[in-house]
């Protein structure tokens, strides 16, 4: 097992790692830029070194920095947390060679995953379903238009290269296929330095379901179940719950078999999410992130695991510690991201934290860096929060999660968490009758932007 490993990343996160390596016995060192001396990470890890400047691109996207911070505080090992480096491959391996263990997948299994072209032709050999679609990247607009009229409107271009709704563009009609391709390209091209696109149909009341996987790296892979994330802001998710309130049981080990029986004959390692579009009953895959992802807690809540504890034990080289036997459902949980922006526009909003407290009590969980005084600098992404709450069923989770918003306070800037007991008001967020369409339609009625 390691001594100590060093977490290149910041904010919650951060903190959620110091803590799962502490419970560990496990040293960690902190990494921050100038504008994060102050961070509450910074404050709760053994260790701390600047790494550069407010920039990302200077800081906690500096390799070398990284490295070099791992030869000075003698750490054997790197958490990449999410985001930021998280799934650059190029950087796990420059890891690896430097005799260092990446916690998290090889820079194979990142790189395969991280081209939606090559990680759909991947999961479709793997035997897991698939979206309708191009065979691969489409050249010109000819050949869309040509794609578009043999698959039936509605389709979505994708940058091939693409994430986080960048570089998505939907074509209703022919129509609007030739503003969709190129603008989908020019995205692709801008944010990511690859302007290759491919075509899917799209789905007009899909879900957004996402299958938890879990590797050894020896063969050996297991599904925790499903998380339904299908309440979305311009493909950003903002609600989050688990199990998913449409998905039967039957459904939910049928899928997560197929799921865990796909990664475990690649050899993969650590945790990774296979997310699917669903409709009327059918799976079809999008995308694999290779990380821990945001709204990892509602699946520790449920199957009562510590999914950063079981990243660091496998990447050491030791067994999970759970089977798929050992796996069963407890319960529900959702999760809601609180982000400091302002409400109706959702635009950033940093500043200096006048008030915080936290809420509490029986099956509530605040994942979070915030502390009185704190102030959010402007040049990272606006999530200062992520509210957890379990309970024994899906009523009582919500009405577990309407008390606990009651509960917390977050003054100095304006934040999110008011959209919150609004949407718990709604019939459609009660009965968990929603769709990936849902929120951003509630937004332009009850939101004006």
């Amino acid at each position: 097992m390691f001594d100590k490993i060093l977490i290149a990343n910041r904010g919650e996160i951060a903190l959620r790692v110091v803590r799962g390596a502490r419970e560990m016995g496990i040293a960690t060192v902190a990494v921050h830029s100038t504008a994060d001396s102050d961070a509450m990470h910074v404050r709760m890890a053994d260790e701390s070194i600047c790494i550069g400047p407010p920039a990302a691109a200077q800081s906690y996207l500096s390799i070398p920095a990284i490295i070099s911070a791992c030869e000075i505080t003698g750490a054997q090992a790197i958490h990449p947390g999410y985001g930021f480096l998280s799934e650059n491959a190029s950087f796990v391996q420059i890891v690896e060679d430097h005799g260092l263990t990446f916690i998290g997948p090889t820079a194979e299994h990142i790189r395969t995953m991280g081209d939606k072209i090559t990680a759909k032709d991947t999961m479709k050999k793997l035997g897991v379903p698939c979206v309708p679609g191009s065979d691969g990247g489409v050249p010109d607009l000819e050949t869309a238009q040509k794609l578009g009229a043999e698959m039936g409107y509605p389709v979505i271009i994708k940058a091939t290269a693409g994430g986080g709704g960048k570089g998505m563009k939907v074509a209703q009609t022919a129509a609007d296929m030739q503003s969709a391709f190129h603008t989908a390209r020019a995205e692709g091209k801008a944010n990511f330095g690859n302007d290759e696109v491919y075509i899917e149909k799209y789905l007009t009341t899909p879900r957004h379901i996402e299958i938890q996987v879990f590797g050894d790296g020896k063969g050996n892979a297991v599904h925790l179940g499903e998380r339904d994330c299908s309440l979305q802001r311009r493909h950003q998710k903002v609600f989050e719950e688990a199990p998913g309130p449409c998905i039967s049981p039957e459904e939910r080990w049928a899928i997560g078999k197929v799921c865990a029986d796909a990664v475990a004959r690649i050899n993969y390692i650590g945790a990774g999410t296979i997310e699917f579009l669903y409709e009327k009953g059918e799976f079809f895959f999008i995308e694999m992130n290779t990380r821990l992802q945001v709204e990892h807690p509602v699946t520790e809540a449920i199957f009562g695991v510590d999914l950063v504890r079981e990243q660091i034990r496998v990447a050491a080289g030791l067994d999970m510690s759970f089977g798929q036997d050992d796996l069963t459902i407890n319960g529900h949980a959702i999760e809601v991201r609180i982000n400091a922006e302002r409400l109706p526009d959702f635009s950033p909003c940093p500043g200096r934290i006048t008030q915080y407290h936290a809420p509490g009590g029986l099956g509530v969980r605040m994942d979070s860096a915030l502390y009185d005084g704190y102030s959010i600098p402007p040049y990272y992404d606006s999530l200062i929060g992520k509210l957890i709450v379990h309970g024994r069923d899906r009523p009582e989770a919500l009405a577990r999660l309407d008390r606990a918003l009651a509960e917390l306070i977050v003054d100095g800037v304006d934040t999110t968490i008011p959209l919150f007991p609004a949407l718990l008001a709604e019939p459609d967020i009660q009965g968990g009758t929603y769709n990936i369409h849902w929120l951003e339609r509630w937004l332009e009625s009850n939101l004006a932007e």
